[in-house]
């Protein structure tokens, strides 16, 4: 498997386009039935894949779960698995943007996640960033997979699993425009 992060804009502003990549026997995996897109939980229960952010230093940290059902999930934490609910309540809507291709020998999953969605990088800090999947095959097993597994058990949540950096700036601030006449 493997994910690339691009830091881009689109019609509705800047954010990420996360794309994973599975190479293999996608025949091999049970994959949930196209749905209608939108928010839904317990998608971590079967072939999903998701993304973790956290400012570094901070506990606080978010949490995006992408089906390729069509479906997805968009949770904040202000601890390792406590919910932030007040803060989720107060942010505007996550709605990413899916696509999904399959054929035989490859599954590619593109996820867009507004600028709004991801915490704000503070000045010369880096975000953390932990990129997962939960893969089911046919026969209802599941395997877990992660940049890093920090301890003998899967857990995608601590804090140790967040194995990638990203230095700020990453977004370009807007420029002002001159008139020159």
């Amino acid at each position: 498997m493997s994910v690339a992060l691009a830091v881009a804009g689109s019609e509705q502003g800047p954010g990420w386009l996360l794309s994973y990549h599975l190479r293999g026997e996608v025949g091999g995996l049970r994959l949930p039935e196209p749905t209608l897109p939108g928010p839904a939980d317990g998608l971590w229960q079967h072939t999903c894949f998701e993304a973790f952010v956290a400012r570094a230093g901070e506990s606080a940290y978010r949490e995006f779960n992408f089906s390729p059902s069509g479906q997805w999930a968009a949770y904040r934490f202000s601890a390792e698995r406590v919910r932030d609910l007040p803060a989720e309540a107060g942010q505007a809507p996550v709605v990413p943007d899916l696509q999904l291709e399959t054929t035989e020998h490859a599954l590619t999953l593109l996820a867009w996640l507004p600028h709004h969605a991801l915490p704000a990088p503070a000045a010369g800090q880096p975000l953390q960033l932990g990129l997962t999947a939960v893969l089911e095959d046919r026969l209802g097993r599941l395997s877990y997979w992660a940049l890093r597994h920090p301890g003998a058990r899967p857990d995608f949540h601590h804090r140790d699993s967040f194995a990638l950096d990203l230095l700020p700036p990453l977004f370009d601030p807007p420029t002002a425009s001159r008139d020159t006449a």
